[in-house]
């Protein structure tokens, strides 16, 4: 019988016979593999991860594609009891550890491909804050505070997704979005853009006919846009089970927010993003050092001072 080598990757290296499934190799070769319907194809704990060799493995079984009926796996994602071996440099992941990951991965079922198994993709980085909260905080009821927070995340929340990004946080008064995720780094900046500007005329027309007229109040925002290569994954936290986007750039573009006081512009976006830009918005070209981060990087004010606003 031929023998293939596979790599599980955190465990060891094994071998596996042409007509042995992943699962009957791994736990011949010691490796502690869930597989709480012994091998059936009634759960899905022996699941695993392929990180490279997708190719040389066997198509999916009745079995497992009954299963993945029910449970929409990402591709790279098969089930260990059901897949078998066809050639040699296959890399895989178990990633059902112990209980505390059953209890993570067996509610994950509509998770797409990018939060479940976690991967690194260049995205638009958007943070707005509003500028003059604390002092309608200090104005009005907590009722009507929260009303207020109500109708302008709803607006937020429209603008956003009307151009196809994805708000991942909101924090007191702003939030951050992401954009980018079926598109490419050109498309992603260019959609962040126009949310940014469509924005703020929603905002101004929030102001003149509802705010102002029943609160006198007007608000003004802060926005920072960058782009990178970010880490993209679900970790399971929170009532919305929600999506966390993490690595430098979301810093940079958090800093670029915070900056908008100091340049007094409403919308800063950082040299990088805004060289993706095919119709570039007018603006001053300035170099920023932002606290906290190392470079000094390039900045362009496509932005209102915010007397003018």
């Amino acid at each position: 019988m031929q023998q293939f080598n596979v790599d599980f990757l955190r465990d060891k290296q094994i071998s596996v016979g042409e007509n042995q499934t992943m699962l009957a190799a791994s736990l011949e070769a010691g490796i502690p593999h869930y597989h709480s319907c012994g091998g059936k194809a009634q759960c899905s704990t022996c699941r695993i991860m392929i990180v490279e060799g997708m190719e040389h493995l066997s198509l999916y079984t009745d079995k497992e594609t009954a299963l993945r009926q029910k449970i929409p796996f990402p591709k790279n994602v098969r089930l260990a009891c059901q897949c078998y071996v066809t050639g040699n440099g296959v890399k895989v992941h178990r990633i059902i550890r112990d209980e505390i990951d059953i209890s993570m991965y067996i509610k994950e079922d509509t998770l797409t491909d990018l939060e479940y198994t976690g991967e690194e993709k260049e995205l638009a980085l958007f943070f707005l804050d509003i500028r003059n909260f604390t002092g309608f905080i200090n104005t009005y009821l907590p009722f009507d505070v929260i009303h207020i927070m109500r109708r302008l995340f709803n607006l937020f929340r429209k603008v956003i997704e009307q151009n196809n990004g994805r708000i991942i946080e909101t924090e007191g008064d702003g939030f951050y979005a992401v954009f980018g995720f079926e598109t490419t780094p050109q498309q992603a900046v260019e959609n962040a853009t126009h949310a940014g500007f469509q924005l703020f005329s929603e905002i101004a027309i929030f102001n003149e006919t509802y705010l102002y007229k029943h609160f006198l109040h007007n608000f003004k925002v802060g926005i920072g846009l960058h782009t990178g290569n970010v880490i993209i994954g679900n970790i399971g936290i929170g009532v919305n089970n929600n999506l966390t986007v993490m690595g430098a750039p979301v810093n940079i573009a958090a800093r670029l927010q915070a900056a908008t006081k100091e340049y007094n512009n409403s919308f800063i976006i950082s040299g990088k993003a805004y060289n993706l830009l095919s119709a570039k918005p007018p603006g001053s070209a300035a170099t920023a050092k932002l606290r906290g981060i190392k470079d000094s990087i390039d900045i362009y004010l496509i932005g209102e001072p915010y007397d003018k606003i």
